[in-house]
């Protein structure tokens, strides 16, 4: 993601696609068994970037907890990104915007934790609530490079969308496992993510054709070599329905259950705003600047090494005025898949008394 608090200023995409799942997270929230004692309950944002947008859903399920447990016990929320995350922009919005947990909430803590949730972060039981938005759609590595795009859903490839598909299926599990050791008996966490319909469909098209042609003028024009340019990929996939259930009835995931999956179309506000205001300009713009806060620091890395700040800067410019006009050209509105998924961990059964 772009640093320097980008990502918390252009991404409304995310934060208008994460609103169907708060409700889902607030019922979480209700639902959870609340352990006895005095410590802590612990809430876990997996994937929290700089932070803009979690910070209404960690509202919701702090404020939706403290009804159930009173003023007396502390809330803990744990956010989770990579290590290069932008932490201090994150913990700069927590201090700063008067929507913060931290504000509404004298008893609720934050902290965080700089690495993969591809692999297990947090102790085993300890998660009571978790949150995970606009992440999981994210790979763990790129398998391959894609040979006629940068966004494997939009390959004719057959053998690069196999490998893609087979490393979304093995993280995809992984993820979940990981999750079930983490999460409390009868935990909860509730994910939003990127998806396909049931008929494959990906969606942002317009989005994503600006984005390659925009790089292939750029390849023409000697800004970006051939061999750089073959590099660039985006690891993120939509997972259908039924890849989405596999882990679950496969049988590799016991003491982890589906409790809930809907896939959905995702509001296109910037579309909407288009319809209203007549506004080309403003349109392209703004899905510019979605993918730059988004997805263009990812291709930017295949920049060849050593490469220098300012050619990123110029890259990413370049790449950013390129989609916007393009977009601007031709103004469409774009389908955005989603899925809502809720996991619960088992509560196991009291064995009763046992024989000695």
């Amino acid at each position: 993601m772009e640093g320097r608090g980008g990502y918390n200023s252009r991404s409304a995409v995310q934060a208008a696609g994460a609103s169907p799942a708060l409700p889902r997270l607030e019922q979480a929230a209700l639902d959870v068994p609340l352990s006895e004692g005095a410590g802590p309950i612990v809430v876990a944002d997996y994937g929290a970037s700089q932070g803009r947008n979690s910070l209404i859903p960690m509202a919701i399920a702090v404020q939706t907890l403290r009804q159930r447990l009173g003023s007396g016990r502390a809330i803990s929320v744990v956010h989770t990104d990579l290590a290069e995350n932008d932490f201090s922009a994150l913990f700069e919005l927590l201090n700063d915007d008067p929507g913060s947990y931290l504000k509404l909430d004298q008893g609720a803590f934050a902290s965080a934790i700089g690495r993969s949730f591809y692999e297990q972060i947090l102790p085993d039981d300890s998660v009571t609530l978790g949150w995970c938005a606009w992440s999981v759609q994210w790979l763990s590595r790129t398998p391959v490079a894609i040979p006629d795009h940068v966004q494997v859903a939009y390959s004719k490839d057959d053998a690069t969308r196999a490998a893609f598909a087979a490393q979304a299926a093995d993280d995809w599990l992984v993820f979940l496992k990981h999750r079930r050791r983490e999460l409390r008996p009868g935990g909860r966490l509730v994910i939003i993510t990127m998806a396909q319909t049931d008929d494959g469909d990906f969606g942002y098209g317009s989005v994503l054709t600006a984005m390659y042609d925009a790089l292939q003028e750029l390849v023409t024009e000697g800004v970006v070599r051939q061999e750089e340019a073959a590099r660039m990929a985006i690891p993120t996939v939509g997972r259908t329905r039924a890849e989405f259930a596999a882990p679950f009835t496969s049988g590799e995931l016991s003491g982890l259950e589906l409790e809930d999956i809907e896939i959905f179309e995702g509001d296109d506000a910037i579309w909407r705003d288009f319809l209203a205001d007549g506004n080309a300009t403003a349109f392209g713009a703004r899905w510019a600047a979605f993918s730059r806060a988004s997805v263009l620091p990812t291709l930017a890395r295949d920049l060849s090494e050593g490469t220098s700040a300012e050619r990123v800067r110029d890259f990413m410019d370049r790449m950013e005025a390129g989609m916007a006009a393009r977009l601007a050209a031709g103004p469409k509105p774009n389908l955005i898949p989603l899925a809502i998924i809720v996991v619960a961990a088992a509560i196991q059964a009291d064995p009763g008394p046992q024989a000695v």
